[in-house]
């Protein structure tokens, strides 16, 4: 008897599915006698976020829920999304001797904001044998088909100097494809962050208080905030002080709004704001070059030395 299990939340996907016919439906029907293979117990779904996600303001948490579906003749691996936009899904088994996923795992799909999709049907190979598996879902905010506009950030506080500490490539942690075009305002904490562009609000997490350089340890969790754009990419805006989020999943904002107070926790040396501007590269953030406007007209941002890393990761 099949045995596998949900037992979670992960975030969102891409793929094609393919159909899968009555005769072969019937054929890999499980049987309620099959007997159960010695040393072989039951697998649940497993878990890998690769981004920090969230669904409230006071912490982060999986937009996109995991359930597998029994339909007697196959188990459906669904993917429901939460978040008020698309998220990208990959899923893959792991310990699977006796099944076969449609389509081949690992597979991929997009996941639109409130919405659920199968990614994929898992059949037993023989039904006789238990068919315990288990379940990997990884997951990255945004559409890999979004297509971005040139546009004109403002600058995402006032009252403040325009101070950058660490710019485009930076060596310290603006090195990797995920943040190569970030900028570091200098700010003291408790500053009003402004929203550089309106959009969506996508993820949110406010309720880390630690500040730390060792980031195997402290996990470089940083309060955030992320912006859907109508054109597909997201601005993150890092580093805001412990419940100094303003702002909900899904509430819609403007250009200038208030959506939080800079801080210092995660990865950090000094307070400061981290903003980026990223989209989805395919299941790896990327960050991308803008422009950005203050009171004495468009800022130039000088790039350090060394250039653009060709893999990515989550900020």
């Amino acid at each position: 008897m099949a045995r596998a299990r949900a037992a979670g939340c992960l975030a969102v996907a891409a793929l094609l599915m393919a159909a899968t016919g009555p005769a072969q439906a019937s054929r890999f029907w499980p049987r309620q006698d099959a007997p159960e293979a010695p040393g072989r117990a039951a697998q649940p779904v497993r878990e890998r976020m690769d981004v920090p996600a969230g669904d409230d303001r006071h912490g982060p948490s999986d937009p996109v829920a995991l359930r597998l579906q029994d339909r007697g003749s196959h188990y459906e691996v669904i993917a429901e999304n939460h978040a008020p936009g698309p998220v990208q899904v990959q899923v893959a088994l792991r310990g699977a001797g006796n099944v076969k996923a449609v389509p081949a795992l690992p597979a991929r799909r997009v996941v639109g904001g409130g919405e659920s999709a199968v990614v994929a049907r898992v059949y037993a190979l023989d039904p006789r044998l238990p068919d315990a598996f288990e379940v990997l879902l990884e997951q990255i905010p945004g559409d890999p088909g979004a297509r971005p506009a040139d546009f004109a950030y403002r600058v995402p506080f006032e009252d403040a100097p325009i101070r950058v500490d660490q710019g485009f490539g930076g060596r310290f942690s603006h090195n990797d494809a995920a943040n190569f075009h970030a900028l570091d305002f200098a700010l003291p904490e408790g500053t009003p962050v402004l929203a550089a562009r309106g959009g969506t609000v996508l993820q949110v997490a406010s309720d880390f208080a630690r500040t730390g350089l060792d980031r195997e340890r402290d996990g470089g969790r940083a309060n955030y905030v992320r912006i859907l754009h109508d054109d597909g990419t997201m601005a993150l805006y890092a580093h805001l002080q412990p419940e100094g989020v303003q702002v909900r999943v899904g509430q819609q904002v403007r250009q200038g709004e208030r959506i939080g107070r800079s801080g210092n926790t995660g990865f950090s040396t000094a307070p400061h704001l981290h903003f980026v501007v990223q989209v989805n590269a395919g299941m790896r953030l990327q960050a991308i070059p803008f422009r950005m406007f203050g009171a004495p007209g468009e800022l130039k941002f000088p790039r350090e030395a060394g250039s653009a890393p060709g893999g990515a990761g989550p900020p």
